[in-house]
């Protein structure tokens, strides 16, 4: 008798096992996302359900993933940290930041894979500013997050390199943080103390249609080329306790990237389904077609980023190149 009842405990131990109930692994995953044409892999992992799909095929068994949207970096890193995210996404030189505070404590912070290659424009209704030199007290720079957000830190690269070593906060004082949304709003208005936006697709263009706004400076100028803008980064120990999760991610993530490079035209309208911005599809698809514009995994110019907080003292780490930043699984791309 007792040999029967062990042998139906095995039986349903294995049952349990191929249908998924024998879960060692979350059973939710929690992940942001930000406003913005940048975060499109992640939009369309989330409404065709990639990660369901994935971690289905991986034998999870059902998941149930949870969405947030967040207006900054600064934000997805406190959330991250709190343990209310597993999966956060942002600019390169917050999610730099989390990695030094983070490096070698139990809250390990690294890259997971990037996003996009965009350019960031800094535009202005001020026909007085031709250059970043010409901004005055008189002028408020909106940008996602104060000193922190990738917008941020390149223009404090950008003032550097044109006021000089070590004046590279030259211009945090005119800087003010609103998400994209409410500062192109504050600056087309006309009536706003923001008088300029360094924002990201789509507003940067939508910004350029309106009379009277025109750009100052471009990100690619400044890095000396395409970089990478928005990045997914995770903690150690989340990757290290949910292996097939995270493995499911970076699958869906692929998934996602290469359908938006396959159909152009499909992704532009599906951005402004789920959107709901007002733009046209001729609009958006001119924006995916800008060969400055890539959705890529890859990693491009991350470490110009990582050297310059380093330099001014914004973080304590430096890394030996790219891929101390990134986790393991991402270290065979060409990265910079």
């Amino acid at each position: 008798m007792k040999r029967r009842t062990t042998l139906s405990l095995l039986a349903v131990l294995a049952l349990a096992g191929q249908t998924g109930f024998a879960r060692a692994e979350v059973s939710e995953v929690r992940i942001a996302q930000q406003y913005g044409i940048s975060y499109l892999p992640l939009m369309w992992m989330e409404q065709n359900k990639l990660l369901e799909k994935h971690a289905a095929a991986r034998g999870l068994g059902p998941i149930r993933v949870s969405w947030a949207k967040f207006a900054g970096g600064s934000v997805m890193n406190d959330a991250l940290l709190s343990g209310s995210l597993d999966f956060a996404s942002a600019g390169v030189a917050p999610a730099v930041t989390l990695w030094a505070k983070t490096r070698g404590t139990p809250l390990e912070v690294r890259l997971v894979s990037a996003l996009s290659a965009m350019p960031m424009y800094l535009n202005t209704r001020n026909p007085n500013v031709k250059s970043i030199r010409d901004f005055t007290e008189k002028d408020k720079i909106a940008l996602p997050a104060v000193k922190v957000s990738i917008q941020a830190v390149t223009l404090q690269m950008a003032a550097e390199k044109v006021f000089g070593e070590g004046q590279h906060g030259r211009l945090d004082a005119y800087t003010v943080t609103l998400a994209h949304p409410d500062a192109q709003a504050a600056l087309l208005s006309g009536t706003s103390e923001v008088t300029a936006h360094f924002s990201s697709p789509p507003f940067q263009y939508q910004q350029l249609e309106k009379p009277g706004i025109h750009t100052v400076l471009n990100s690619y100028d400044v890095l000396g080329g395409p970089s990478t803008q928005n990045v997914v980064y995770a903690t150690a120990r989340f990757r290290e306790a949910n292996p097939k999760v995270y493995q499911a991610f970076q699958a869906a993530l692929d998934e996602a990237v290469t359908a938006i490079s396959k159909d152009k035209k499909a992704a532009a309208e599906f951005y402004l389904k789920v959107s709901r911005d007002k733009d046209t599809v001729q609009d958006i698809l001119a924006m995916l077609n800008d060969p400055q514009v890539d959705f890529s995994p890859v990693p491009k110019n991350t470490t110009k980023y990582a050297n310059f907080l380093n330099k001014v003292g914004a973080i304590k780490q430096k890394p030996a190149s790219w891929k101390d930043l990134f986790f393991p699984e991402i270290h065979a791309q060409p990265g910079s």
